[in-house]
């Protein structure tokens, strides 16, 4: 099981309804959160051979920026 962490402009309840059928349509992805209180809007998912510019690519088309977090 794999977890990324990105940076994002998801910052409030209708954005995470907006990346919801984006995120769920990803089917490497088992699960993922957005915390809205970080100032840096961290998106934190978690499956199985992620790729990154997958999930990058998707919540773009969503209308979001994402930015992958250095460890």
């Amino acid at each position: 099981m794999d977890t990324l962490h990105f940076t994002t402009s998801i910052n409030c309840g209708g954005c995470v309804a907006a990346v919801t059928p984006y995120l769920q349509s990803l089917h490497s992805v088992h699960s993922w959160h957005v915390d809205t209180d970080s100032p840096k809007k961290i998106l934190t998912i978690t499956g199985d051979n992620l790729q990154e510019d997958h999930i990058v690519e998707t919540v773009e088309k969503a209308g979001f920026t994402i930015k992958r977090m250095e460890a």
